[in-house]
């Protein structure tokens, strides 16, 4: 029988660990890319924690170059084999300003990250999944992707196209036996990058659980043909999202 693979880009830390720990601990032989081995190396312990049997690789990618993502996804493809899963999670920062002061560097940053190498991901792996009629391809967005902002214009802008793309792929694809879910998370994850950034204004009980996430991707991805959802808002009980 045919091993079963998730596999990752942007697999650091937080989210990215809980995933690669959620999956493997069903069975799943993780692929985790990033830019460095040392930003996969707690997602990657973690999964050998749950399947220490498990076939877990990391490979080296920067989501901001296409081509070379495309190309590197391609073959860790044929290599490690067609994943039944890929979750497409890289992080970007926060820039505070005006739309106005935008460079253009960093509008094609942006783009780079959140939709270009989403589309490299997606010429990589979904022709062989197209093969097997079947997989699951989910792109972890948030809530900007549906509003513009004065002040974090770059977020919003990288998530409305990052949206854009899983919609159409979605359109594209599902008849043709894949599921292609765009997830957007209202809400502050409790990471150790936000713990650190917050400090003391920290309040657990105003964050989502990375590991309660990871586990929502898995109902997903576990989801019926005849009942598929495209789009999943994830968010905590306490979020105060109606002004």
């Amino acid at each position: 029988m045919r091993k079963k693979v998730c596999l990752i880009v942007g697999a650091g830390q937080g989210l990215g660990r809980a995933l690669a720990q959620k999956f493997a601990n069903e069975g799943y032989h993780l692929n985790l890319v990033s830019r460095t081995l040392s930003g996969s190396q707690i997602a990657l312990k973690a999964a050998h924690s749950v399947f220490p049997g498990g076939d877990h690789r990391h490979v080296s990618a920067d989501v901001t170059k296409p081509e070379e993502l495309e190309k590197t996804l391609t073959e860790a493809v044929a290599s490690h084999g067609t994943p039944e899963i890929f979750i497409y999670n890289p992080r970007g920062g926060y820039q505070l300003k005006d739309p106005l002061q935008i460079s253009y560097a960093e509008m094609n940053d942006t783009l780079n990250l959140e939709v270009v190498g989403a589309l490299a991901s997606a010429k990589a792996i979904i022709p062989r999944m197209l093969d097997d009629k079947k997989g699951t391809i989910i792109f972890s967005s948030a809530t900007a992707a549906f509003r513009g902002s004065g002040t974090n214009p770059l977020y919003s802008i990288g998530k409305f196209g990052l949206r854009g793309l899983s919609q159409s792929l979605a359109k594209a694809y599902s008849a043709k036996g894949l599921h292609i879910a765009h997830v957007r998370l209202d809400c502050t994850l409790d990471v150790p990058d936000i713990r650190d950034w917050m400090g003391d204004a920290f309040k657990i009980e105003e964050t989502s659980n990375v590991d309660d996430v990871a586990q929502s991707y898995w109902w997903l991805h576990q989801q019926p043909r005849s009942a598929w959802s495209n789009e999943l808002e994830l968010r905590p009980y306490s979020e105060n999202w109606t002004f």
